[in-house]
C-alpha cells in the first residue's frame, strides 16, 4: 500500500512503496556459487547453470534492446568473465555474441540482431 513519505533534506512529500523480501536458503546456495569474498564471480560451471531459464533472468535482469541486437550488461565482471560467459552462449546456444565495451572498464555482451530469432 502506498504511502506518503516527506524528504528531510527538501521538505517535499512523495508517494512511496516499501516492501519486504525474504531470505530463503535455497537462494543462499546460488550466492555462495556467484560471490566469493563479497565479489560477484563467474562460476568455473556456467555452462550447466545457464539454463534457459537462467539466460531469460539474466536478459530480464541485466539486457537492453538495441537496433543492433541485445546487450546484457555484464560490467563487474572480468573482461575473462564474460569472454567465457560468450563462448557459452555461442556453444550452448549458437548465438552470434561480441565483446562491447560501456567503457574501458565495463566489459558487456552483444547479442547480434541476426541471432533474435533463435534466442
Amino acid at each position: 500500500m502506498p504511502f506518503l513519505k516527506i524528504d528531510k533534506n527538501n521538505k517535499k512529500t512523495y508517494y512511496a512503496i516499501e516492501f519486504y523480501t525474504r531470505a530463503l536458503p535455497c537462494f543462499t546456495e546460488y550466492k555462495n556459487i556467484f560471490y566469493k569474498n563479497k565479489v560477484k564471480i563467474l562460476p568455473e560451471d556456467i555452462y550447466n547453470l545457464l539454463t534457459p531459464v537462467a539466460l531469460a533472468h539474466l536478459i530480464m535482469g541485466d539486457g537492453s534492446y538495441k537496433s543492433h541486437g541485445l546487450i546484457i550488461c555484464t560490467d563487474c565482471y572480468t573482461v575473462q568473465e564474460v569472454v567465457k560467459l560468450i563462448n557459452v552462449l555461442i556453444i550452448r546456444y549458437e548465438l552470434e555474441c561480441k565483446l562491447h565495451f560501456h567503457t574501458s572498464s565495463q566489459p558487456r555482451i552483444l547479442i547480434r540482431q541476426r541471432s533474435m530469432l533463435k534466442l
